[in-house]
């Protein structure tokens, strides 16, 4: 077998050719074995939810369920007192198969219902696994499939709409805290008010968590018990769909954060004891609980499971329209120990054979599937380990995954933020985190997401402003801390969104210095929604800095958005030098300086830059984003020659540079 191209693309993997050719080959063994040897398509295999679960046909309705260790199973529910009847038994068909047909009127729009289910030494009510539709009563907290078949179902507008990866610009959403009310936001509210200010903002991608069923609204979406259902805690089927629908209409894609790391324990919500089995779905012994989440591990070698995953991944492309995936887990996923405890600092860590080739597996064949569906769809793996190969495509080798998460660099801020003081931030070193990553893989750099701003971490502004938020907001205060805090949030956003390879990403509200952390309602604080919202009546109040904030985020994702194929343009190093904290690169016409230099700003820094006519475009130090306006941005910046770099094109580049500023300048002529 000749050498994969993930091999050869970068010859330290040449030892390590045994197992990922092995990888690779199982992979195919796989493919082949649920193709049939290619007589039908994977899309056809991942077609489970067409037949599991409830469906209206034209001669009544058909309801089918995979429980192979139960001896009988009953539908009950609004229809029959929700009482166990002859009438609504399932018969046993083959391989742990379960059918029963009913007549049109059994069933109606909205009806309540279960399966009780009967195994040789009990039974219990449970969700149906491929439910479509699972609510909460309100009065007794209880969860129970629903019947949804609108006689006017939602009809899709935009049915060929196509993502703009050039670049990808993702805005990190939670539907239920989108919302200033302290309560949980729905759906429609979201496409109302939020999808208008992501396209205001210049972003041209949302990634939507917590979307599939979930029993504690705060394991923000994280202990999943319905794959099939979006939460109705948020609104109905259709009105997802409409949110979808309109995104689209505006441009924006729609990613969702889908869990397949793991599952719920919940046995009656979810799938943890379905059938009166242990492990219907998840591994036997000590796999089958994950150590660190309190949750469940499935089982990849198991056709049906990954029958059953594959599926949910064709569902939601092709029932809901999602431009695609963020894989929340990959790391708890690849690794027996979950990735806990390892430290990942050379190469023999990712193939030393304590990795799980079956969930590997599994991950590459959910990459081909969703590719073949749509190959214009968006996979993104949450992965931190840093496994060679993820965003390669499944052809050369790799995982298949379009991008993975640079998650080394919100770590990097946190890290440098709380351990050195500002005149010891290396710009080496920011240099380096930012445009560290494997030159054959795409990555998505972010500041920071929804995990810095949850309860017991900090967001990058209350790491710079903490307390200081609460009395010296209001634009015409002057305070030095909250100074400090928003020109380095400015700027920390700056160099980290213009070095992208790939796609940048946002939370919500971030982008903003929303103020305090994330902490959806517990015992703990009196079932409260104060801090499960996004207070967006701050950043739309003049009287208030967060509006130079935005306005900054604004100003910054339209730049870079507004340059086709800006994500894959070559980054070259101007300059970088610890001691005066300054640091300056160039993509394409844009050249863009930093000084992190909290005490000296610098009058006729020399930078050599190709010859020609310079202007600001962009400058973090204006009185628009809350800066002092130390820069005249209108004076246009001519290099001045000099004889000894003439053959290179370059000329010197002299700049005001005020401290704790950045500045972008475009090339003129």
């Amino acid at each position: 077998m000749s050498l994969l191209k993930l091999i050869k693309d970068d010859p330290w993997l040449k030892p390590y050719s045994p197992a990922i050719e092995g990888r690779y080959g199982y992979f195919l063994r796989r493919e082949n074995e649920l193709t049939r040897n290619g007589e039908i398509d994977l899309r056809d295999f991942a077609s489970g939810h067409l037949y599991f679960g409830l469906h209206a046909t034209p001669s009544g309705w058909v309801f089918r369920e995979w429980a192979p260790g139960a001896e009988n199973i009953y539908l009950i529910g609004d229809f029959n007192g929700w009482q166990e009847c002859e009438e609504y038994r399932l018969h046993r068909i083959e391989n742990g198969v379960f059918e029963i047909h009913l007549s049109s009127n059994a069933l109606h729009h909205k009806d309540l219902y279960k399966l009780k289910i009967h195994w040789n030494t009990g039974g219990g009510e449970r969700i149906p696994a491929w439910a479509r539709r699972v609510v909460q009563d309100e009065k007794t907290y209880i969860f129970s499939a629903q019947v949804w078949e609108p006689e006017q179902p939602y009809r899709f507008k935009n049915k060929s709409f196509v993502p703009d990866t050039s670049p990808l610009l993702i805005y990190e959403c939670h539907i239920g805290m989108a919302i200033t009310e302290e309560k949980v936001g729905t759906y429609k509210e979201f496409t109302e008010n939020v999808l208008p200010r992501v396209k205001a903002g210049g972003y041209n991608c949302i990634q939507i968590m917590a979307i599939q069923e979930h029993p504690y609204y705060g394991s923000f979406g994280y202990h999943v018990s319905g794959f099939f259902a979006a939460s109705s805690r948020f609104g109905t089927p259709d009105e997802l769909k409409e949110l979808i629908d309109t995104a689209h209409g505006l441009g924006i894609a729609v990613i969702m954060d889908i869990v397949h790391s793991h599952a719920v324990k919940n046995e009656v919500e979810g799938l943890g004891r379905f059938d009166g089995t242990y492990t219907q779905y998840f591994h036997s012994g000590s796999r089958r609980e994950h150590p660190a989440w309190d949750s469940l591990c499935f089982d990849y070698g198991k056709n049906e499971v990954l029958h059953f995953l594959l599926s949910n991944c064709k569902f939601w492309l092709e029932e809901y329209r999602f431009d695609g995936f963020r894989f929340d887990g990959v790391t708890s996923m690849l690794y027996y120990s979950h990735g806990l405890g390892e430290a990942f600092t050379y190469y023999d860590d990712y193939f030393n054979g304590y990795q799980d080739g079956d969930a590997i597996c599994y991950l590459t064949l959910a990459n081909r599937l969703i590719h073949q569906i749509n190959k214009n769809a968006i996979s993104i793996a949450e992965e931190v380990s840093g496994m060679p190969g993820l965003a390669v495509p499944v052809g050369d080798g790799g995982y298949g995954f379009d991008y993975r998460m640079a998650m080394n660099i919100p770590d990097y801020w946190i890290k440098i933020i709380k351990e050195r003081k500002d005149q010891d931030w290396p710009v080496s070193g920011i240099w380096w985190e930012t445009t560290n990553r494997r030159a054959d893989e795409k990555t998505v750099s972010y500041a920071e997401s929804h995990d810095q701003a949850l309860v017991g971490d900090k967001t990058i502004i209350f790491r710079l402003i903490d307390s200081q938020m609460y009395w010296h907001m209001a634009a015409a205060d002057r305070n030095m801390v909250v100074d400090r805090g928003m020109a380095l949030h400015k700027m920390i956003r700056l160099v980290t969104a213009s070095t992208i390879n790939g796609g940048y990403l946002n939370f919500m509200g971030n982008e903003f210095g929303h103020p305090e952390w994330i902490d959806f309602p517990r015992e703990g604080n009196g079932w409260s929604y104060k801090y499960a919202r996004r207070q967006w009546d701050l950043v739309d109040n003049p009287g208030l800095k967060y509006r130079f904030l935005g306005d900054f985020d604004k100003a910054m994702i339209h730049l870079i958005g507004g340059i086709r194929g800006f994500q894959t343009s070559e980054i070259y190093k101007v300059w970088d030098n610890d001691g005066d904290q300054v640091l300056a690169y160039r993509r394409g016409d844009l050249l863009f300086v930093f000084n992190f230099n909290p005490e000296k700003s610098f009058t006729g820094y020399g930078l050599l830059a190709s010859a020609g006519k310079y202007r600001i475009v962009l400058n973090t130090d204006s009185p628009d984003f809350g800066g002092f306006g130390s820069v005249d941005d209108s004076v246009e910046h001519l290099t001045i020659h000099d004889p000894l770099y003439e053959a290179e094109g370059k000329e010197w580049l002299k700049l005001y540079l005020p401290a704790r500023t950045a500045l972008v300048l475009r090339k003129l002529e």
